[in-house]
């Protein structure tokens, strides 16, 4: 027994100590790793484009919807009376634009008219102008030719001018089709409006994922205002939080060991997809003010975001649970 147990003692512990020593060289480094990482997803919060009163839910708490499926519904009656009005608008801008060249074109027989009636006017003028002059009739005969000559000439500028405005509503010209008038267009616009704001009270669901505080039936929502939240959208990913020096040899593509704390002894793989351009501090909404004030060197953490592959993304997963994280650098 003895004869063999002091050569292995002499020459074994070294070289386990050797190889111990040589495997923590080589290796480290090589790996870094985090338990500050946490599972992320897309997270909406719905809101309505119109205000209106809720009066249907078509969803159920934390169900689970497709892209495109209803979630819930406003009060139409308002929108449905305003349509109803932008309808009757519309019928009348093109009953309107219709009278209009009617118009015009009536003002442009009285033109005729004024003109015919210049023209007998100005040639009875000129013809109690020719028996003045030989003295057939008084003087006043005269002045009463002319005043009806001049008061003609008149008549016949007005009517040219209110033709000219009926012609500038008519869009510059009366051969402009009613559709594109821009009264028609105003009234079409309004109609458009109505039928959008209509359509807008029943709320669709932007991509498929999981509903959560749903509004109630009867709760008044003002546009804008968040109505429920959706989650889901694309596949999780990992957002890990390294420390700066952590991060030297780090980069886009490398393996990942993700681990979950809600599924304990089991480890998925995974991938470096990005790391972001500035320390989480950077993005707090009282970002640090290290030229102010006593300083104190705080180690920043840097977000990494983790792509899990497509064959080891494990079921179930929820925002916000904890995971560890171990990135294989490949550096020796």
């Amino acid at each position: 027994m003895r004869s063999w147990l002091r050569p292995a003692l002499l020459y074994g512990v070294p070289l386990v100590i050797f190889a111990a020593a040589a495997t923590v060289w080589i290796t480290g480094g090589r790996y870094v790793d985090t338990d500050d990482a946490y599972v992320k997803i897309d997270k909406l919060p719905v809101s309505v484009d119109v205000a209106g009163t809720v009066r249907e839910v078509h969803v159920k708490e934390n169900q689970r919807v497709a892209a495109g499926a209803p979630l819930f519904t406003l009060d139409r009656a308002p929108y449905e009376v305003a349509l109803a009005k932008a309808t009757a608008d519309l019928a009348r801008a093109s009953t309107d634009v219709r009278a209009l060249k009617a118009s015009y074109r009536e003002q442009q027989a009285q033109i005729a008219l004024a003109m015919t009636r210049e023209q007998f006017a100005g040639k009875e003028y000129r013809r109690r102008a020719d028996l003045a002059t030989k003295g057939y009739i008084p003087a006043i005969n005269l002045d009463e030719a002319q005043e009806q000559a001049d008061l003609a000439h008149q008549q016949t500028i007005a009517l040219e001018h209110d033709l000219a405005r009926i012609s500038a509503t008519l869009g510059g010209s009366i051969d402009l089709p009613v559709e594109q008038h821009p009264e028609y267009l105003a009234a079409a616009a309004a109609l458009a409006q109505a039928r959008l704001d209509l359509a807008r009270t029943t709320v669709y669901a932007p991509f498929a994922g999981v509903v959560s505080k749903l509004p109630k039936v009867g709760a008044y929502l003002a546009p804008g205002t968040a109505a429920l939240a959706l989650v889901g959208g694309q596949p999780p990913w990992i957002e890990a939080n390294f420390t700066e020096k952590d991060l030297t040899h780090v980069h886009e593509g490398q393996p990942v060991e993700v681990r979950f704390d809600i599924f304990p002894g089991r480890s998925w793989r995974a991938v470096v997809d990005s790391i972001s351009p500035a320390t989480g501090a950077e993005f707090s909404v009282i970002p640090p003010q290290n030229a102010t004030g006593n300083w104190i060197k705080i180690t920043q953490r840097i977000p990494v975001r983790i792509e899990l592959l497509p064959d080891a993304s494990p079921p179930g997963l929820r925002a916000g649970l904890s995971a560890w994280v171990k990135i294989d650098t490949g550096r020796r």
